[in-house]
């Protein structure tokens, strides 16, 4: 391709809404525009990167057997009502009624549509296992979407499901997408983990993310240094200390602390530390039959997180986590939140593992404007229930009981799921067993961002030049530029007989036979990230040599002009 003939579509500028690396470059180096918040158009250098990355994919999918399919993005809200995911999804799935007033919904995923086409298609035992997979435009109104394609509302999205008799058959194809998924992100460059983690809104029994290892990224996942052991942050379970609780001292009185709403200003006011202030917080129990619902108590030490998600796993608490307002706790407490604390408090109180070593800490007395201290469990605060509720911590040891934890960003690029029979038996998708019993199907599903794959790639595949992509999803595998060739017939037959050459050996090379300044050329060819890049000039030609360039390292050297051509194929081959 020649420059002349291509919207190169580079900007010299850093775009001011750009947050990240990646959205930065996405838009510098011609790979996005954005239509609207969230929504982005890709351009013929983004769709080359995107073009391979989908290969990728569809190679490891069909090497482990799954089948291409196409659904709709547009689905019925009856098939949604069915599964009972049409309310509980909230607001991120985007609902409208056509000219008929029938209700649809955008896709942002398809378990409900592959589930209706299952039912419908498979008709005995012997037809299993099946896993058919897609890759097509999801939507999803995300409250807040940011950092480009990372945190989109439309994206890209290779979403597989497969179905079977019984679990065995479903362990054994969860173990075929893990192994598929690790062989895609590792020929896509990526420096990844997967990790144990939620099943979220999807549902299920047993889940891994694929986390790409980024500072940008918005999860954390937690690793140990003595195994192999990784979760989500959200997972992560944070042991019991090794700790005794100390013995109680004086009887606890009471502390005026106006004006004191956090955990911190109440420490700086009592001249404590954080850790040794309780943090106390009032969240709604699981509804009844009838919606109504009891106030509980959660408890940690002032310096740590609750982890909602495991908090919500709990037995009787809405899930997922709901706190209670301003105007439930007043009512319920007497005190508004930064004054709660769990002695006297007539509901179901839950402390952390950690917190239950505290003693003689100091906490919210019920009553706006002042603290308890010297409070202790048990003779002050006589029932109460114990479990993990923080999040852990960088140095607390690893759950496996090897080694010891320690906490990296990530960006999640994709995610494995045992459905179990959540959609099946809620659908009614069946298949008679061989004694004529009707048998819910096992389903699995998985999931890779494909959009933001390649945003996780910019992150780890950078510098201050621009983007320097792993050969596989590079756009083109070899830039040529022509020093000042609109001037010198030696230099543009050298380039234009080079060209010709790599294209008819099948490179993608990228000619650059614009007449502009070489500084320009040489910054648009780094920034968009061409592996490979070779200069040819007047001053080499009459030495008989060319320059070549890797954009990995910027080490130069000089070739002579009739090897270039076997020494780029070599590089190629080799994949350096």
């Amino acid at each position: 391709m020649r420059t002349s003939q291509y919207l190169l579509a580079t900007v010299k500028e850093n775009p001011v809404e750009a947050a990240v690396d990646s959205h930065r470059l996405m838009i510098r180096a011609g790979l996005i525009r954005q239509v609207a918040s969230g929504i982005y158009e890709w351009l013929p250098t983004g769709m080359k990167v995107l073009a391979k990355a989908i290969q990728i994919v569809r190679e490891e999918m069909n090497g482990i057997g799954a089948l291409e399919i196409a659904m709709p993005l547009v689905q019925p809200a009856s098939l949604w009502q069915e599964s009972g995911r049409y309310t509980k999804y909230g607001p991120e799935l985007c609902r409208f009624k056509d000219r008929k007033e029938n209700e649809f919904a955008l896709g942002p995923t398809h378990e409900e549509v592959i589930t209706d086409l299952a039912r419908r298609e498979i008709k005995s035992p012997r037809q299993l296992p099946l896993c058919f997979y897609q890759i097509q435009n999801k939507f999803r109104d995300e409250v807040r979407p940011r950092f480009g394609v990372m945190r989109g509302r439309e994206f890209l999205m290779k979403d597989a499901y497969s179905f079977h008799l019984n679990h065995e058959s479903l362990e054994k194809t969860y173990a075929d997408m893990y192994g598929a998924y690790s062989r895609v992100f590792t020929r896509m460059g990526l420096n990844f983990r997967p990790v144990e983690a939620d099943t979220g809104a999807i549902g299920g029994n047993h889940s891994h993310e694929f986390q790409a290892l980024a500072d940008a990224g918005e999860d954390i996942i937690a690793w140990s240094d003595g195994s192999d052991y990784a979760a989500n942050i959200e997972m992560a379970e944070a042991l019991e200390p090794n700790l005794t609780r100390g013995l109680s001292g004086a009887t606890y009185s009471q502390e005026p602390t106006p004006h004191c709403h956090t955990v911190d200003e109440a420490a700086a006011k009592l001249q404590l530390e954080s850790k040794q202030v309780l943090k106390s917080l009032v969240v709604r129990g699981a509804p009844d039959a009838e919606g109504k619902y009891e106030l509980v108590m959660l408890c940690l030490c002032g310096n740590q997180e609750l982890n909602e998600v495991k908090a919500g796993k709990l037995k009787g608490l809405s899930a997922p986590l709901e706190f209670a307002t301003e105007d439930e706790i007043k009512e319920f407490v007497g005190a508004h939140p930064g004054s709660l604390g769990p002695v006297g408090f007539k509901g179901r109180i839950i402390i952390d593992r950690t917190a239950d070593k505290m003693a003689n800490f100091a906490c919210g007395a019920n009553q706006d404007g002042y603290h308890l201290i010297n409070v202790n469990w048990d003779r002050d605060v006589p029932n109460y229930e114990v479990a993990d509720l923080r999040n852990v911590e960088d140095g607390d040891p690893s759950p496996d009981g090897k080694g010891t934890l320690h906490l990296r960003r990530g960006i999640e690029v994709g995610q494995v799921f045992m459905l179990g029979k959540k959609y099946s038996e809620a659908m009614q998708a069946t298949v008679a067993d061989e004694h004529g019993k009707s048998i819910a199907l096992e389903m699995g599903c998985y999931g890779i961002g494909v959009t933001r794959a390649i945003a996780a790639v910019i992150e780890q595949h950078h510098d201050d030049k621009g983007i320097i992509w792993p050969q596989s999803l590079a756009p083109f595998q070899v830039a040529i530029i022509g020093i000042r060739s609109s001037s010198s017939a030696a230099v543009k037959d050298a380039c234009e007989n080079l060209y010709e050459q790599l294209k008819q050996n099948g490179v993608e090379v990228l000619y650059d036979d614009r007449d502009e300044r070489p500084g320009v050329m040489f910054a648009d060819m780094e920034l968009i990230g061409i592996p490979h890049l070779i200069t040819i000039g007047d001053r080499g030609l009459k030495e008989g040599t060319v320059e070549y360039k890797l954009r990995k390292d910027g080490v130069k050297e000089n070739i002579r002009l009739e090897e270039a051509l076997p020494y780029l194929l070599t590089k190629l081959k080799s994949k350096a």
